[in-house]
């Protein structure tokens, strides 16, 4: 374990988390911007269709470990209501994300992003997402305004989802690294600590206990070579 040149975030449950998430809260916040519905249909009414189309069809893709981008399914979720939006796809993405929950940041996110900084460690973001990379661009700017991030990748931008090498090449090509150079912090075992071992970045396993749920709670420990931290501030007088 060497210091490293750039280290790379997972989104979710690391550098920020989702408290109150409810999307009927996200997609209520929608209803203002309707500007065609001929068919009269309701919040139930989208309610159902989200059922549909994200969790009856799209799920089974991304299970498969592919991701469609999420503006790609709310154009098929609203043309088959027969709805349409003075939103754009990425002003709508931002709507109801922002109304599903404002977001929070991961206890001393900021901090170790801004002790990083310091040290001249590049840093950036590789998340399994439904969102755009734009719409994520957005949410960490706000949350975390100080942040110094290079690229922000999503699955849904990439067509694959983590633990697949793919997007951690990308990355590095992005980068412009060797993945010796390059280590790679998540909370989770398989797509993040495992998924960036395979390609030689060295993982780091963020294990906070900030509304960690029971199936996080029982995942087996990474079969690889791992640094395993609590709080950043273990990353901070790691670095140190």
């Amino acid at each position: 374990m060497k210091k490293p040149s750039m280290i790379l975030f997972d989104y979710g449950h690391t550098l920020c988390y989702e408290p109150n998430w409810d999307s009927v809260r996200g997609n209520k916040a929608l209803l203002p911007y309707i500007t065609k519905n001929p068919y009269n249909k309701t919040l139930e009414d989208i309610v159902a269709g989200v059922s549909l189309i994200y969790g009856k069809h799209l799920e089974s893709i991304r299970a498969n470990g592919y991701d469609i981008s999420g503006q790609v399914g709310d154009r098929v979720l609203y043309a088959y209501l027969g709805i349409e939006f003075s939103l754009t796809p990425l002003e709508q993405e931002i709507v109801f994300w922002r109304a599903a929950s404002e977001g929070a940041i991961m206890p001393n996110a900021d901090k170790m992003l801004d002790h990083l900084h310091q040290l001249g460690i590049r840093t950036g973001v590789i998340s399994n997402l439904l969102w755009s990379g734009e719409a994520l661009r957005e949410r960490l700017d706000r949350l975390l305004p100080n942040n110094h991030f290079e690229f922000i990748m999503t699955s849904s931008d990439y067509i694959f989802r983590k633990p697949n090498p793919i997007l951690f090449e990308i990355a590095l090509r992005k980068a412009g690294l060797p993945a010796s150079e390059v280590w790679y912090c998540g909370d989770n075992p398989e797509k993040d600590i495992e998924g960036a071992s395979a390609v030689g970045i060295f993982p780091v396993h963020y294990d906070n206990d900030i509304e960690k749920s029971r199936d996080r709670i029982a995942e087996i420990k990474p079969k690889c070579e791992h640094l395993y931290i609590k709080e950043w501030d273990e990353l901070i007088r790691i670095l140190k």
